[in-house]
C-alpha cells in the first residue's frame, strides 16, 4: 500500500519535472528586444533598504545615470527601521528622497513596500508607473528604456533580467549566479516565448500606477513578489519577461546566509503555494486557461524539492533494511534509455544555459561544486515545510561596496 503512494507521488512529481524539461527547450531561442518609443512614461523607483549605508549609495549613483530624461523619474529610498546611517547617505545625493519608516511590529520588504505606495499616493506628484529595486542592486543604464518600451505597448507588470553583481566572490555567489542562469534563460524565456506568464524575482519590476492603485499592494508574505504575480494572473494580468533590461543583485558569500535566505523563500513558496494553488488549477481548469495551469505548476516547484528528500530517504531506507528492496522508484519502472535521458538533460541544464548566456569561462569550474549547492535545497525544503508560518525576514550581510563599471567588466 505504501509503495503504491509512493509511486504516484513519484508520478506526479516526475510529470512536473518532464514538462519542465519540455518547457525549457522553448528557451533556446530568443527575440532581441528593441526600443521604438520616445521617452514618455514617468518613473517613481522606489529601493528598499534596511541598514544599508554600505551599499545604498552605489545604486543610487548608479541610478542617476541612467539613460532617461531626468525629469521624468525620481528615487525614493525606504529606510525601513534602520538603526545606521542609511538615510544620511541618501540625502548627501540630489535627486533621490529617503523616506523614513518605523514599525518594529510589521518588518519586512512586503510592509516596507506597502507603506511606501502609500505615501506615493499622497505625492503632488503621479507617476505613470513604479520600479521596484533592492538596495545591493546595480541597474543597466538602458533599463527605464525598456520599460517605458513595455509600457507603451500595453504591459501592466514588467520582469527584468536578474543577473549577479558577484559571481566570482565564493562558491556560494557562483552556484547563486548559476542556478539564476538557468531560471532566466529556461524557466522566464521559454514562458515569454510560448506567451505564458511570467514571475516577478523580488527586485527589477516595474508596474503600471494604475493597476496598483487598482489591486493594491497586499503582498506582505516573505515572498511578496511571487504573491502578488499570482494575485495579477487571477485577474488575467499576465507579468512580461524583458531579457535585455539587466539588474546585477548581490548574492550571498558564505554557505549559512545562503541557506538562510533560501530558507525565507522556501518558507514563502509554501505559505503561497499552500493559499494559492489549489484555486489556480480550478480557475485554470473551469476557464480553459494553460497560463493559470503553468502558474500552478510553478508554484507546486517547493513541494517537488520536498517530496524528492522524503522520497530519496525512503530509499535509502529501505536499501539498508535486510531482504529484497520493499518500495519502487519510478525510474526503475521507466525504459532506461528515457531515464538515462531525463537525467542527463537535467544535470547538462545549467552548462547549456551558462553557454547561452554566455557566462565568463571561468564560473565552469563552479559546476563542480553546483551539485553540493542543489542538494542542500532538500533539507532546507524540510526545514521549510514545518517553519512557513514564521514571517522573520533575514537581511543580507555585505561585504564590499561594488558599482556598475566594475561588474560589466568582469563579464566581458
Amino acid at each position: 500500500m505504501f509503495n503504491d503512494i509512493l509511486m504516484v507521488i513519484q508520478a506526479i512529481a516526475a510529470a512536473v519535472g518532464v514538462y519542465q524539461i519540455v518547457l525549457s527547450f522553448f528557451g533556446w531561442y530568443r527575440r532581441k528586444e528593441r526600443i521604438t518609443r520616445k521617452p514618455t512614461k514617468s518613473f517613481a523607483l522606489i529601493v528598499a533598504a534596511h541598514n544599508e549605508e554600505a551599499v545604498v549609495g552605489a545604486l543610487i549613483e548608479n541610478l542617476l545615470k541612467m539613460e532617461y530624461p531626468r525629469e521624468l523619474f525620481d528615487v525614493f529610498v525606504i529606510c525601513d527601521n534602520c538603526t545606521d546611517g542609511t538615510a544620511e547617505v541618501v540625502r548627501k545625493y540630489d535627486g533621490a528622497y529617503a523616506c523614513e519608516r518605523t514599525n518594529p511590529n510589521q518588518r519586512g520588504k512586503g510592509f516596507a513596500i506597502e507603506w511606501m505606495l502609500k505615501e506615493l499616493w499622497k505625492y503632488p506628484r503621479q507617476y505613470d508607473a513604479i520600479v521596484m529595486f533592492d538596495a545591493d542592486n546595480l541597474v543597466a543604464t538602458n533599463f527605464l528604456q525598456y520599460m517605458n518600451e513595455d509600457l507603451c505597448n500595453g504591459h501592466r507588470v514588467v520582469q527584468g533580467y536578474l543577473d549577479t553583481k558577484n559571481p566570482h566572490d565564493s562558491w556560494v555567489s557562483a552556484a547563486n549566479g548559476i542556478t539564476y542562469w538557468f531560471c532566466n534563460r529556461l524557466w522566464q524565456l521559454p514562458r515569454y516565448n510560448l506567451k505564458l506568464s511570467n514571475f516577478l524575482g523580488g527586485t527589477g519590476m516595474c508596474f503600471e500606477t494604475k493597476l496598483l492603485k487598482e489591486m493594491g499592494w497586499g503582498a506582505t508574505s516573505l515572498v511578496e513578489d511571487l504573491e502578488f504575480t499570482v494575485r495579477c494572473i487571477q485577474r488575467g494580468i499576465y507579468p512580461k519577461f524583458n531579457y535585455d533590461a539587466r539588474v546585477y543583485d548581490e548574492k550571498p558569500i558564505t554557505f549559512r546566509a545562503s541557506a538562510r535566505q533560501r530558507l525565507r523563500w522556501m518558507q514563502g513558496h509554501f505559505d503561497v503555494s499552500r493559499r494559492y494553488m489549489l484555486p489556480l488549477i480550478w480557475q485554470g481548469i473551469r476557464t480553459g486557461s494553460v497560463v493559470k495551469i503553468d502558474a500552478a505548476l510553478y508554484i507546486f516547484n517547493a513541494f517537488i524539492y520536498l517530496i524528492g528528500f522524503l522520497v530519496t530517504l525512503a530509499l535509502w531506507f529501505d536499501m539498508m533494511l535486510p531482504g529484497d528492496p520493499h518500495l519502487t522508484s519510478i525510474y526503475s519502472e521507466m525504459p532506461l534509455g528515457l531515464s538515462l535521458a531525463i537525467v542527463l538533460y537535467g544535470y547538462l541544464q545549467c552548462p547549456i544555459a551558462m553557454l547561452m548566456e554566455k557566462v565568463n569561462w571561468k564560473l565552469y569550474l563552479r559546476l563542480l561544486q553546483f551539485p553540493f549547492f542543489f542538494l542542500s535545497w532538500w533539507p532546507i525544503a524540510f526545514y521549510a515545510f514545518f517553519t512557513q508560518n514564521n514571517k522573520t525576514w533575514s537581511h543580507t550581510q555585505h561585504t564590499r561596496v561594488i558599482r556598475l563599471e566594475d561588474v560589466q567588466g568582469k563579464q566581458m
